[in-house]
């Protein structure tokens, strides 16, 4: 695998994202204060987000990339003890558009825990987008303080998996299934080649794999191009963002793209092309993956949130992951009111879009002007 960067120093001290966090810092007592704040710009919001309850879907550089490519504005709340120091904090989005309003924490994200430093400053944090009387949706694990608040009820469930990586290389190997490494010997066989590259120009590469598998396995619209270069932009100065692409006689035929939070490797976007799964690309591209994370002296890779309604992908992760958690979707304020004839529509749009006769550039283009209705 072709070198994406130097090795990096290793995770925060304290960082645990492999198992249940144990929070509890600080004592919070009544003293203890709510303040807004900008989390794209506030030196507290970034010390809570680059915390052990952080996460890259609440990072500044993800909430940045996000908001410039949909035009959202983002609002956040921490609570700061007599002394100044961050306890905890909440993020949000309020979206009105044809579908209706709305209040979401964070849009096109695989969940966005309110970063906490101790349970107790979960208080009184979501109140100001509780009360504006839209619904509001919010993705964090099970465990966290905000799964057992009254305010808000469980709407369903997904699943996620992380691998630590505090070993050597061969002990990796050997803690994968038995599967796995038959299928990377399988890949070796077939001459599949791993690239990692930190350009751009590599992300436009993925992106147009992306677009062609969501649109002919799925019949979905993918995120515009732009999103995935603001992504890079964000990224990219702080050695963020590599994208590794597994290569068949020199042809594209799978690709992922990671993204380096806080000690931590995120698998955010994968696609592949089906007639070469046989040649099995993605176990090369998971296992590149690992040994980058390890490269670079990170605590692991969090392979991201898989519905339960689709156990394959569920069971392949399983082959990589040794650690399983749950991820809950919260639901506050009023349920949402469907606007029937908005879904229909955006439905059939997307049907349009994605018939095999539509030139992959429209369906891209399809994306970029809708794929903001979908959060």
């Amino acid at each position: 695998m072709a070198a994406a960067g130097q090795r990096r120093a290793g995770p925060p001290a304290g960082y645990r994202p492999w198992a249940t966090p144990s929070i509890g810092v600080f004592t919070v007592n009544a003293q203890h204060s709510v303040l807004p704040v900008d989390p794209r710009t506030d030196p507290r919001w970034r010390e809570l987000a680059g915390g052990p309850s952080g996460s890259l879907f609440t990072s500044p550089p993800w909430i940045q990339a996000v908001c410039e490519s949909y035009d959202f504005t983002p609002h956040a709340r921490i609570s700061v003890d007599p002394a100044g120091r961050p306890l905890g904090g909440f993020a949000w989005v309020t979206i009105d558009d044809i579908r209706g309003e709305r209040i979401s924490s964070l849009p096109f994200c695989d969940r966005a825990d309110p970063p906490l430093a101790t349970p107790g400053a979960w208080a009184g944090l979501a109140d100001d987008a509780l009360g504006a009387g839209a619904p509001l949706t919010l993705r964090c694990f099970t465990e966290h303080p905000a799964a057992a608040d009254p305010a808000l009820r469980a709407v369903g469930e997904a699943a996620w998996h992380g691998t630590p990586v505090d070993c050597t290389e061969e002990e990796l190997h050997a803690r994968i299934s038995s599967t796995s490494r038959r299928n990377l010997k399988a890949a070796d066989r077939n001459g599949v080649r791993i690239t990692a590259s930190t350009e751009v120009d590599a992300v436009r590469t993925f992106h147009r794999l992306h677009v062609g598998l969501r649109k002919r396995k799925y019949r979905l619209l993918a995120q515009p191009v732009q999103f995935f270069e603001r992504i890079h932009e964000r990224f990219a100065d702080q050695d963020g963002v590599v994208t590794l692409l597994a290569k068949v006689d020199g042809e594209v035929v799978a690709g992922a793209m990671f993204l380096v939070w806080a000690g931590t490797l995120y698998y955010k976007f994968g696609a592949s092309l089906s007639e070469y799964l046989p040649m099995r690309p993605n176990d090369a591209l998971y296992w590149a993956a690992l040994r980058l994370a390890i490269e670079r002296g990170l605590g692991g890779v969090d392979w991201g949130l898989s519905d339960l309604d689709q156990p394959g992908l569920v069971s392949y992760k399983r082959k990589w992951a040794t650690t399983e958690r749950r991820i809950v979707t919260l639901r506050g304020g009023p349920d949402p009111t469907p606007k029937s004839e908005v879904g229909a529509m955006l439905g059939e749009l997307t049907r349009l879009f994605t018939e095999e006769s539509v030139p992959d550039e429209i369906s891209t283009s399809a994306g970029a002007l809708l794929y903001r209705h979908f959060c």
